[in-house]
């Protein structure tokens, strides 16, 4: 009998769960700011650019409609590998996944839209990943379930057997509407099927 293993696709969020990535948010939207002569974001708005894809982000900050095709404009022409050495990359992650493949399918459900391409080639992680959905890639960004399923439909698998990690109530949204079981990280204030502290803690859940 072919052996089966719980949780043959495992998910997982990018900010606040792959990496630190508070630091880089910050310098990148104050950046923008800063341009325009704008004083730098407050608490809730670091909060909302932690989660948010960067057109939400980016209405937010900008509420004028001018101001703000203005402001898109220079956000598109900024580069982003200049701010990568802000970004931290979480302890154990590439351990973690290199035990997980190739006997389970690693996956990433993100609101980032263009600049995760150039987050894992700079971490040398394209290869570890059997597939990567960004917000550009589907139709809705989370809290909509639209990536996660479109995991379970890649994967042809029945939603409770993906595990998505992610550390937000926009995480557990979409994890709640998709159907898939859920890992909190780092955040005993969301409800999931799992709470997690590390990323070392993964191999607890699959045992």
């Amino acid at each position: 009998m072919k052996k089966t293993h719980p949780f043959p696709v495992i998910a997982f969020d990018c900010d606040g769960v792959m990496f630190d990535t508070r630091e880089i948010n910050c310098a990148y939207y104050n950046e923008i700011l800063r341009h325009f002569g704008k004083p730098d974001m407050n608490d809730r708005q670091i909060e909302m650019a932690h989660m948010h894809m960067a057109d939400t982000v980016m209405a937010e900050l900008f509420p004028d409609p001018q101001e703000l095709a203005e402001a898109q404009a220079y956000r598109l022409s900024m580069p982003y590998m200049p701010h990568l050495d802000k970004m931290v990359m979480e302890p154990g992650l590439k351990p973690l996944l290199q035990r997980l493949r190739p006997a389970r399918k690693t996956a990433i459900a993100t609101n980032r839209t263009t600049t995760i391409g150039d987050v894992l080639r700079a971490f040398s992680l394209t290869q570890d990943f059997d597939l990567v959905v960004s917000a550009r890639d589907v139709e809705r960004a989370k809290p909509w379930p639209d990536m996660l399923l479109r995991i379970v439909e890649t994967f042809s698998c029945i939603p409770r057997e993906v595990l998505y990690i992610g550390d937000s109530m926009l995480d557990q949204q979409a994890a709640e509407a998709a159907g898939v079981s859920f890992a909190a990280y780092r955040n005993s204030k969301l409800s999931a099927d799992f709470h997690i502290d590390s990323l070392q803690e993964v191999d607890r859940l699959l045992r």
